[in-house]
């Protein structure tokens, strides 16, 4: 049997493929026939650019249909699904490609005059690919090879495996980590999804997440496709718009700064979504305040949930049931959670904090080329070390209290502090530099960055944000700078980020 995840897709789409799959922002319906014939056509087009299986196609581009009609026919060919977000610098992409060293690269029209040189060095071939606008202009190289290219493409049987796709994610060294995620990790996650959340091919799903992560791509699409449904399909978030099209639909799923952004908005009124089914957050923590404002106002409780790029998803609340403000609900069917000590391993009882651990279906195959760290990341019994701080209530829903190596989760994207620390000590007039995330009312986390300079520099915060500005994306970038005489540390001589933490607490409450 061919464990190819788009033969799943195949396998479950509605017998009417006149059925629209997607509502699209320049008014265009996308029907299941179409995902089908486009799909085939990109598929032939990476196949004669010499994109064999296994190979990685890495991909920066705008959110499109057709880009996911791309991640779609990459699987469809057998190849490496890699995609990059589209706030990445070049200089991030640079590394990128050289690790991955995709057969392909895909990028925005306009960026590709930057990034040819990046592709070159890497040994890729580029192609482009845009956001279509009109039948008269061209969406890209790669759009325009997929209009002269077949139709019917037989799907690259694959292993359950063989890997599907690779998602970057950052370490606390400051090199990012490829994740790499099989065809059966992606399937198996999506099934139990689909299954858990209730959804079926009557469901209308808003989408307004970007599709280069777990969230927007591997839970969102693959949950509508394998429950054969159709979404509104928005470039990005925009709460005005999101109202508007609310009534047209049955359920959503985002970050916890979408829910804020529509509880700010009068406009967002019980009538305005009587008719939804379900709200689901995730990406990063929800407030208790938000979820209970959320209910008072619509009726609705959000469900939340837990996952991980290495796992895609672990828990959720349930669809019938108590969703508890504040938890992460319940492990998925076929997914394991335990709790252990940090330092020895031993496995904790009910209501004790450890590191949480994971095991099921759904758990990455491992570190792109890393095989030491995969190793140091996983249990003798197959448990995968999330490195995120919870415990499991007596009712069997897990809590996450913190998380080890001062991740920051800002507006649903990580944030490593150690990668921004390494470009500010860089800067010239710097001694050192410690960032973290303080609770900001948008984006959940907003990133401040505390810094120690040199007695006769006079680098100022504005200095330090320019000299950041075109070294990592945006979202990274501290949101406000402190100039201090020293940091404050243990008697081991490590920066006591907690102290710092709750010293700029309220930096972003004014």
């Amino acid at each position: 049997m061919n464990a190819n995840l788009f033969t799943i897709i195949r396998a479950a789409m509605p017998d009417d493929l006149e059925r629209p799959f997607a509502w699209l922002p320049d008014g265009r319906i996308y029907r299941y026939q179409d995902v089908l014939d486009v799909s085939a056509r990109f598929a032939n087009v990476l196949v004669g650019l010499g994109v064999k299986p296994g190979d990685r196609v890495a991909v920066q581009v705008e959110k499109s249909i057709e880009a996911l009609m791309l991640y779609l026919a990459t699987i469809r060919a057998g190849a490496v699904f890699l995609p990059l977000n589209t706030a990445y610098t070049p200089a991030e992409v640079e590394y990128f490609l050289g690790d991955s060293e995709p057969r392909l690269f895909v990028c925005d029209p306009e960026r590709a005059p930057a990034l040819q040189p990046l592709a070159d060095k890497a040994g890729a071939a580029l192609e482009t690919l845009g956001v279509w606008q009109s039948r008269d202009m061209s969406a890209g190289s790669l759009a325009d090879k997929g209009l002269e290219a077949q139709v019917r493409f037989e799907d690259v049987p694959r292993g359950g495996d063989d890997l599907a796709a690779i998602l970057y994610t950052s370490g606390t060294t400051g090199r990012s980590k490829g994740a790499m995620l099989t065809h059966d990790n992606l399937s198996s996650n999506a099934e139990v999804l689909v299954d858990t959340w209730r959804f079926t091919a009557t469901d209308v799903l808003l989408h307004a997440l970007p599709i280069y992560h777990t969230h927007g791509l591997f839970v969102a699409c693959n949950v509508m496709l394998l429950a054969g449904g159709s979404m509104l399909f928005l470039p990005k978030f925009d709460a005005d718009e999101v109202i508007r099209l609310l009534p047209r639909a049955t359920a959503m799923m985002g970050v916890p700064t979408f829910y804020a952004r529509l509880l700010a908005r009068t406009g967002f009124t019980r009538e305005v979504v009587a008719h939804m089914r379900l709200f689901i957050s995730g990406s990063a923590p929800l407030l208790a305040e938000t979820h209970a404002e959320f209910k008072r106002r619509t009726g609705h409780a959000i469900l939340e949930r837990y996952g991980m790029t290495e796992t895609g998803m672990n828990t959720s609340n349930p669809y019938d049931g108590e969703r508890i403000a504040g938890t992460v609900g319940l492990p998925l069917p076929g997914t394991e959670i335990r709790v252990a000590d940090a330092d020895t391993g031993a496995i904790l009882k009910t209501g004790e904090i450890g590191i949480l651990e994971v095991k099921g279906p759904n758990v990455f195959k491992g570190y792109w080329r890393m095989p030491e760290k995969t190793a140091a990341e996983f249990r003798d019994d197959g448990f995968f070390i999330t490195g995120d701080i919870g415990l499991i209530d007596e009712k069997g829903y897990v809590h996450i209290v913190g998380r080890a190596k001062d991740l920051i989760i800002s507006g649903g994207f990580n944030v490593y502090p150690k990668e921004v620390e390494t470009l500010i000590d860089a800067l010239p007039g710097i001694v050192e530099s410690a960032v973290i995330g303080v609770p900001h009312p948008d984006f959940g986390e907003g990133v401040a960055a505390v810094v120690v300079r040199r007695p006769d520099a006079e680098i100022c915060e504005k200095d330090i944000l320019a000299g950041l500005s075109d070294q990592i994306a945006k979202f990274k970038q501290p949101k406000r700078v402190f100039l201090v005489d020293s940091l404050p540390r243990n008697a081991m001589g490590k920066v006591q980020k907690t102290v710092l933490r709750e010293r700029y607490a309220d930096i972003f409450s004014d």
